[in-house]
């Protein structure tokens, strides 16, 4: 008979998780919703998520930790809200966690933070990734050391917005549904600089 397994976390609303094992450890990297009673839209714009909790697990049939708040959008300069789905990645004896965030002018940019530790304190950088837009980082460390950056998403995630090379508000506001083959561009991904806080190109 199968083992009956129960919500890893109950007491706060996560979702869109990352999974990694560190020091052969387990760390659970998933985006943190406030309650709210706004309307749901095809924008996300109802999601109210302001901060990361790191999970842990010593092995899978562990009980599952809260390590506490890891990082907050009040301690991020460029942020204005909405903090969704991050990844972390390790190298250089760091941890660099990736996180989408709305900039002032509600634009999706993806942010680095840094800790010593994989569940923080995370110390952000003045600004985002300079070049990065849209949502849902994914990093990826090779074995010859290079690190990658994969994200994108539609609707909320604004890749319909880039179709021309640059942030247009208005494109992808179409009657129906909107038609990815014609109405947005790909998921991107650039090669890491050794510092694993900026793109190569």
């Amino acid at each position: 008979m199968a083992k009956q397994r129960r919500p890893l976390v109950s007491h706060i609303f996560t979702a869109d998780p990352s999974a990694h094992v560190f020091n052969d450890k387990i760390y659970i990297y998933p985006s943190h919703d406030i309650p709210h009673d706004a309307e749901d839209n095809d924008n996300g714009d109802e999601y109210r998520m302001e901060d990361y909790h790191v999970l842990s697990l010593d092995n899978l049939d562990a009980e599952c930790v809260d390590n506490g708040e890891a990082l907050h959008m009040k301690n991020v300069p460029w942020v204005s809200k909405q903090m969704w789905a991050p990844d972390v990645a390790f190298k250089n004896g760091t941890y660099y966690l990736y996180f989408p965030a709305r900039d002032k002018d509600g634009i999706f940019r993806i942010g680095v933070a840094t800790s010593k530790t994989p569940v923080g304190p995370f110390e952000p950088e003045e600004n985002y990734i300079q070049g990065s837009y849209s949502i849902d980082p994914a990093s990826f460390v090779d074995d010859d050391g290079r690190a990658y950056l994969y994200y994108g998403g539609l609707w909320g995630g604004q890749l319909d917005k880039w179709t021309k090379g640059f942030f247009d508000e208005k494109a992808g506001q179409l009657e129906g549904d909107l038609d990815p083959e014609r109405d947005a561009i790909g998921p991107m991904f650039c090669e890491l600089t050794e510092d694993m806080k900026s793109f190569k190109g």
